[in-house]
């Protein structure tokens, strides 16, 4: 499926030393995005109301912002109730209301939230949040499980970063991020070819109508005309048979009269 097919994706990134496939990647938000996911340390779930405002239209939100788990700072296999107090808790603080001297980016930030929360209550929509988070971390448990086998048979120490609670969760949520990120690259790259596709039907769409049209129209004049030119040609004939027999007569020779002959 599409989230298993990014999984690969990820592990072709890791085989590169961890960086993404850039082959596709033209928009400086997402190099933006990618630094500091790369930089990303603990944070506290507690922010004052222009932290997170700040954090939700930092640079690269347009893809840290796809993961609503991510906007709205909660666990993925949260219940319905602590979705719904982690909304009103975080709306209220970044609501224009609360920010009056700041009201345009209290705006685009409650907006963010506002999304991601309507989004988790989508059933077919969480479901598909949740499969990337779970992707992400099947990607990262496999990645560490091949990187211990590599290193026991280097008959090397077997201990990892990873095997911190905490540095495995980084690495999940890095893995995630990414993972979201290249789903809406990909989204935005079906989005143009159908928008090309539906461009390129209309044009043809136009071109046989203007086509259809051209040619009732010469049919229509070609009607209109037709008794103009059945006359015209009628009118043509007799003239041209007149101007024949006409020029007939004046070639016509009277006989030759002989003359009489005396014995």
């Amino acid at each position: 499926d599409a989230t298993t097919s990014h999984v690969n994706r990820g592990g072709k990134m890791a085989a590169a030393g961890g960086e993404p496939s850039t082959e596709n990647v033209s928009d400086e938000l997402f190099q933006n995005f990618y630094t500091e996911v790369k930089q990303i340390e603990k944070r506290d779930s507690v922010l004052t109301s222009k932290q997170q405002i700040d954090r939700l239209l930092r640079p690269g939100a347009s893809y840290f912002n796809l993961n609503p788990f991510e906007v709205l700072q909660i666990d993925a296999e949260a219940t319905d109730d602590e979705l719904k107090k982690r909304f009103r808790a975080l709306s209220i603080l970044v609501h224009p209301d609360k920010n009056q001297d700041d009201q345009i980016r209290s705006q685009k930030a409650f907006e963010a939230v506002d999304k991601a929360y309507k989004l988790l209550l989508e059933p077919d929509q969480r479901k598909r949040a949740l499969d990337v988070v779970h992707a992400g971390q099947e990607y990262v448990e496999h990645n560490v499980k091949e990187k211990k086998k590599q290193l026991k048979k280097d008959g090397k120490p077997l201990d990892m970063e990873e095997d911190d609670p905490e540095m495995f969760k980084q690495a999940v949520y890095k893995q995630t991020m990414k993972l979201f990120a290249e789903l809406e690259i990909k989204r935005k790259e079906r989005e143009a070819k159908d928008m090309h596709e539906r461009k390129r039907a209309r044009e043809e769409e136009i071109e046989t109508a203007e086509k259809a049209k051209r040619e009732r129209e010469w049919q229509k004049n070609f009607e209109e005309t037709r008794d103009g030119r059945v006359d015209s040609w009628r009118t043509f004939q007799a003239k041209g048979k007149k101007s024949k027999e006409k020029k007939n007569r004046s070639f016509l020779k009277p006989p030759k009269v002989k003359m009489e002959q005396r014995e």
